[in-house]
């Protein structure tokens, strides 16, 4: 079902005057213990017949863990205090009663963007309102309860005073984009002013650090730092051993539709988590391998993984500087769409960053009318809710071309990564880190040792093996040409022999293949197995079809409306 804009007008992300009125209406189990399962197994997961190599990849797919509540070496903070992280904010929670929350709530919760700026306009809510509602549901939701998502770090101090200035500039005749006064959630990779970015390590506990550039692009469109979400620690590539979510400065991250049971995915946990509770309207996560695809299929929101130098890495920690991207997730595409062009922008400080051109997307009249997309058979066979979703698209118009998928394997993935940030972390240390007083990943494994009871609890063996690894320029540049071209292959064989639009797949299971191939890839929520357990239907698209993936993931929501609101956060 389609809904058009008013006066028959594009949707343009930058322009409030065109969306305003748009409203729309509203057997793959895996044992997360280490960060190969989640970086490196999804990578060699081949869709292959062949039963030996199923069982030996059954743990690279991700979703449902056990219907048995987790026990986790650490669950809470032992770094977050409840009272420097409220103080600033405590006169006006005081005046914030329950009423006024239950009041506006019915213009926020679960609302995407344009409907919130409709209540902003019609009068109905203020952005001062929008910030005080997050703020009073995460004090009373995200840590020290029973339902406790430990999703947020850290807080902006001046978020009230700056949501103000929104409110007093509401009435300018100067058109702004959909991203004004709406607060965004940033992973605390992700440098800003005013909180630390700590990567989740103690070590970085004190980095304070001056804006990212996505960072400045969001504030420029308008936008409000909202605050700092957990994550798995170091971007989940750190410790060997460690449960996706956890980090040593926020605790473990858990997911709502079912704490404890359900793995949160990693390793943009916190803002994943924080959006599907309706604890921020939007967040920001990065992704090298699937960090952002698995933590947003697996807390049933939406998730875009772009296209390499889309969007700047300037000022983000890094595990590789050839693989990592920072991306939008949302509850809806079309609030991912106005996300992801707020942060748009070339970067002559980035290799890779490029001038986006066109932003505006178009949803009125999308069709998905005789596009051919191609499906694993093997998942068609084994997964319910990938072969229900696959039919929910075959009524939109689509054509469905089941296939093999090629057995390849990427050999030195790991190897990548290890020599990627031996030489990237002390890059991001020296140009855009703060006064931590570390310069190596040396460094910091040594800090570590030095308590790691509390520092490195499940180890630091992916740091270990980082100082252990040695390859020069030669060795890094042929690997990153070796998995360039068998990334591409993957996807591209498939392609050209069906004349295929794109791919489909399920949450992060081929998200290794688009990283190498530097290929973008959204994923929509598509339902919940039997256990309860959210996955997503992933679209694989080629380099810098963002607009094509926004078109299909659109089209693909509307006809199959799958998200639900997990039950004890409502």
């Amino acid at each position: 079902m389609k809904k058009l804009l008013p006066d028959n007008r594009d949707f343009n992300a930058s322009s409030p005057a065109s969306i305003f009125n748009f409203f729309f209406p509203s057997k793959c189990f895996v044992n997360f213990r280490g960060i190969l399962l989640l970086l490196l197994l999804p990578v060699m997961f081949s869709c292959a017949d062949d039963k030996n190599s199923e069982d030996e990849n059954i743990d690279s797919r991700d979703s449902l863990k056990t219907e048995k509540e987790e026990e986790f070496k650490v669950l809470d903070s032992k770094n977050i205090t409840q009272d420097s992280l409220w103080a600033p904010f405590e006169s006006d929670l005081a005046k914030f009663s329950e009423d006024k929350y239950e009041a506006i709530k019915p213009h926020i919760f679960d609302k995407n963007i344009p409907e919130i700026q409709e209540a902003v306009k019609n009068g109905e809510l203020t952005y001062e309102e929008l910030s005080l509602f997050y703020l009073y549901r995460i004090k009373r939701i995200d840590r020290e309860n029973e339902f406790s998502l430990n999703s947020v770090i850290s807080l902006n101090p001046n978020l009230l005073e700056e949501a103000r200035e929104k409110d007093e500039q509401l009435n300018n005749s100067e058109e702004k984009h959909l991203i004004t006064g709406i607060p965004v959630l940033l992973k605390d990779n992700i440098n800003t002013q005013n909180m630390a970015t700590t990567a989740g390590a103690i070590a970085l506990q004190d980095n304070q650090t001056e804006d990212a550039f996505i960072v400045q692009k969001l504030k420029e469109n308008g936008a409000l730092i909202l605050g700092k979400s957990n994550l798995s620690e170091w971007a989940y590539f750190f410790c060997g051993e460690c449960p996706s979510g956890y980090s040593a400065i926020g605790g473990q991250t858990l997911n709502p539709y079912g704490r404890k049971i359900f793995d949160t995915g990693g390793s943009s946990s916190g803002s994943a988590v924080a959006v599907a509770a309706n604890l921020a309207p939007v967040a920001i996560g990065s992704e090298t391998s699937g960090s952002i695809l698995s933590p947003s299929s697996q807390n049933s929101v939406v998730g875009l993984k772009p296209t390499i130098g889309n969007l700047s890495r300037g000022g983000i920690v890094p595990i590789s500087s050839y693989l990592d991207t920072p991306g939008p997730i949302t509850k809806s595409v079309i609030d991912n769409a106005i996300l992801y062009s707020a942060m748009t922008g070339k970067d002559v400080e980035d290799a890779f960053s490029i001038e986006v051109e066109n932003t505006d997307f178009n949803f009125e009249n999308t069709t998905l009318d005789g596009k051919r997309f191609g499906a694993f058979k093997q998942l068609m066979q084994e997964d319910s809710l990938y072969k229900r979703a696959v039919n929910d698209l075959k009524s939109t118009g689509v054509e469905i071309v089941e296939f093999e998928a090629e057995e390849i394997e990427l050999e030195n993935f790991l190897r990548l990564l290890s020599l990627d940030m031996k030489k990237d972390l002390p890059d991001y240390l020296e140009k855009y880190g703060g006064e931590t007083g570390f310069t190596s990943v040396d460094d910091i494994v040594k800090f570590n040792i030095e308590d790691s009871i509390n520092r490195m609890p499940y180890g630091q063996a992916l740091f270990d093996g980082i100082l252990h690894e040695s390859g020069d320029t030669t060795d890094l540049d042929s690997i990153k040409s070796d998995l360039s071209e068998k990334g591409k292959k993957y996807f591209d064989t498939p392609m050209q022999e069906h004349n295929l639009d794109g791919i489909l797949s399920i949450n992060n299971y081929h998200a290794g293949f688009a990283a190498v191939a530097h290929y973008p890839a959204i994923t929509v929520p598509m339902g919940y197995s039997e256990e309860g357990a959210p996955k997503g239907l992933t679209f694989f698209a080629k380099s810098s079809e963002e607009n094509k993936l926004y078109q299909w993931a659109f089209a693909y929501e509307q006809a199959s409306k799958r998200r639900e609101t997990p039950k004890n956060y409502e």
